[in-house]
């Protein structure tokens, strides 16, 4: 079995397409291992919401400067890390978000919530600021579904497109996405309408269960 085919038939066991088939070589997803530390369902349903404000940001104004590694996975970063933050006044000004009653809630972390930040499980288990789009799955979230319907606002849509891997967020109506450059000026964000992308001429995007480019719905699994 080449390396491609035993990672299309890791994803393919993950989303519980051969379950009864042992899972090869290392590429297998498996569910991420659930953290020590965990946000509360309230504090949840704020991380998500800012984590949309976040990624709504950098579409409408451009990529923040902070924002470094610009690609599919670095958005991901990015969003997250900057929703685990303390949105005090000046992170809003730092980010061009105006202080008004359609802000999220404060998420109050602890002190062990808030090390959650930036701490990523890598590849070969080691916690780094940096993870891969497929290592940020395969260790750092958990399997929901292939169905479209079960993702919540901040979920992550995971193909496999062969040699290379690519994360979408899920942001209720629309999709979200960070691909490569077309033009100088192009920043490489992307949004696009569900409806739209399930209908996609170049059918390995669409996600829907019938393509085997689409892993699935995944959720971060420090969120309840």
């Amino acid at each position: 079995m080449t390396v491609r085919h035993a990672r299309r038939a890791a994803l393919r066991w993950l989303a519980g397409g051969a379950a009864a088939v042992a899972v090869p070589h290392a590429w297998a997803l498996r569910a991420a291992a659930e953290p020590q530390v965990q946000l509360s369902q309230t504090q949840s349903r704020a991380f998500q919401a800012w984590m949309l404000r976040i990624v709504n940001v950098q579409i409408e104004r451009g990529p923040s400067p902070r924002w470094t590694h610009r690609d599919c996975a670095g958005l991901v970063r990015f969003a997250v890390n900057e929703a685990l933050t303390v949105h005090d006044a000046k992170w809003l000004r730092a980010n061009g978000i105006a202080s008004d009653r359609r802000l999220p809630p404060e998420l109050e972390l602890s002190a062990a919530q808030a090390a959650l930040r930036n701490r990523w499980v890598q590849a070969d288990g080691k916690v780094g600021h940096f993870v891969t789009a497929l290592a940020l799955v395969q260790h750092n979230s958990r399997f929901i579904a292939r169905e479209i319907s079960q993702a919540l606002p901040g979920d992550l849509l995971f193909f496999d497109q062969g040699d290379e891997q690519h994360l979408m967020v899920w942001m209720g109506a629309r999709i979200a996405y960070h691909t490569g450059t077309v033009t100088p000026d192009d920043n490489g964000l992307r949004t696009v309408d569900i409806k739209e992308l399930t209908s996609w001429k170049d059918t390995r995007w669409q996600p829907v269960v019938n393509n085997p480019n689409f892993a699935g719905v995944f959720r971060l699994a420090f969120l309840s």
